[in-house]
This record gives structure tokens, sequence and C-alpha cells, in this order.
């Protein structure tokens, strides 16, 4: 039986009185990849938001292993990692300082700490830049350590909104097979928002947003059948009515 590891029940959520979401319904398994999909402004960001506090949640309920965050958000917290779209390292400290205060917020212990982020750096092919400043980083690297920070204090679930926005198409696989091979080692829950299609792999569940409503939940191909098109893309296009989709 799948471990549910987060799910939302009917959660809203309006920026004065403008609906950013409605009614919206998701779950999260271990060692599943879901992707969020939805065109700008469809509502990935506003859920993200309420999913790691930082926007109050005032309708619906958000549970952590069945138990609401209500009662169990210090739970919820504790066992979240999370990629913004916008990076948040620090440009001038070192790959390894910026994962040692990742580390010192999280309440680690200092041996811990060192033996986590060896391991973590290690296994996203970093340890030789560790000492390294993230200024002196390409892209793909600086998302590399943004991975390594996120899971540094081994999460269950992992939020990752827009993760290679801004990065080239080669360095977007490499970090996409990376994040694939790590969800099923780890079985960490994955929500993955994106509005890229290649992104998407067959086994994906798959929530479409698009003007803050749920469209549709399930497999890539039952979305392509229930929109009556011939491949992923033409599928966005025709439930979001969006014209320009990145390939």
């Amino acid at each position: 039986m799948s471990q549910l590891s987060l799910q939302t029940d009917r959660v809203g959520f309006s920026y004065g009185k403008r609906r950013a979401l409605s009614d919206v319904s998701i779950e999260l398994i271990a060692g599943r990849i879901t992707m969020l999909l939805g065109p700008n402004g469809a509502g990935k960001s506003t859920l993200f938001g309420l999913l790691t506090g930082l926007l109050e949640l005032r309708h619906g309920e958000i549970l952590f292993e069945t138990v609401s965050l209500e009662k169990s958000r210090s739970a919820l917290l504790s066992n979240l990692g999370v990629v913004f779209q916008q990076s948040t390292l620090d440009l001038d400290l070192s790959v390894e300082q910026n994962l040692q205060y990742h580390a010192s917020l999280r309440g680690m212990g200092r041996a811990e700490a060192k033996r986590r982020i060896a391991e973590e750096l290690e296994w996203f092919a970093l340890s030789e830049r560790a000492k390294d400043s993230v200024r002196a980083l390409n892209g793909g690297h600086r998302r590399r350590v943004e991975l390594a920070r996120a899971l540094l204090h081994k999460p269950r679930v992992l939020l990752l909104d827009e993760p290679t926005v801004g990065l080239d198409s080669h360095t977007r696989q490499r970090l996409a097979e990376t994040v694939r091979q790590r969800c099923a080692e780890s079985k960490v829950a994955v929500l993955w928002a994106t509005h890229l299609m290649d992104e998407v792999e067959p086994q994906d569940h798959i929530y479409l947003l698009n003007g803050g409503e749920l469209r549709f939940s399930g497999s890539p191909q039952q979305l392509i059948d229930e929109a009556g098109a011939e491949s992923l893309v033409g599928a966005f296009n025709h439930l979001t009515n969006y014209d320009e989709v990145a390939l």
C-alpha cells in the first residue's frame, strides 16, 4: 500500500478580492514524483506558499501523514525540504558554509552536520566545490547545492518550485535525472511545479492547475486522452488555453 505523505483538502486562498486557489485537493505519495503543471499565474506558487507556511491557511486543510497541520505544523516543517524558483543561497559564502548555516537552523549538532554535508556533497558530485563561493558556480551547480541543502535533514517531502528555470536543456535533464534517482532511493514524496512538458515522465502523477482551480488529476497518458490531443504539450494547451508552452 502506498504511503500517503502529504495531502491538501479543498484548499483555497485569496489575495484580497482576487481568488488565487479554489478547492484544491492533492495527494503526495512516498517515493513518487508528482508534477504540478500550470501556466504562469495558475496558482502553483500560492500553493507552495501555503504548504511551506509562508502564507496563512484560511480555507481547507493540509495534512501531513494524515494529521492536520493545525496539530502538527512543526512536524511537517521539520520533514519538509524546499527549492524555490528564486535562489536563496548566500552568494558570498562557500558551498560548505551555506550548508553549515542550514544545518544549524535545523538544529543539527556539529558532528552530524559535518557527516550529512559530506554525504550530500558526494551524492551531488560537489565535494570538490565545497570551499568555492556560490558566486563562482554556474546555474546547474547552484541548483545542486540547493537540492543538497533541501535534503540535508532527510525530509520526507520535497517541494520543487520551477527548479530548472533558467537552465539549458542538458543541465535540466541531468538535474531531473538526479532528483528522480534520489526520490526512488530515499522514498521521498516530491511535488515538482513546472510549465515545461518535457520534464514529465510517463510514470508521474499529474495535477493540472489553471486559474486557481484543479483541472486534472491522473497520468500523462490520461491527460492526453482526456484532451483528445496527440501529445502532452497539445493536451496542456487545450486544457489551459495556453499557446506558448516551452518545450
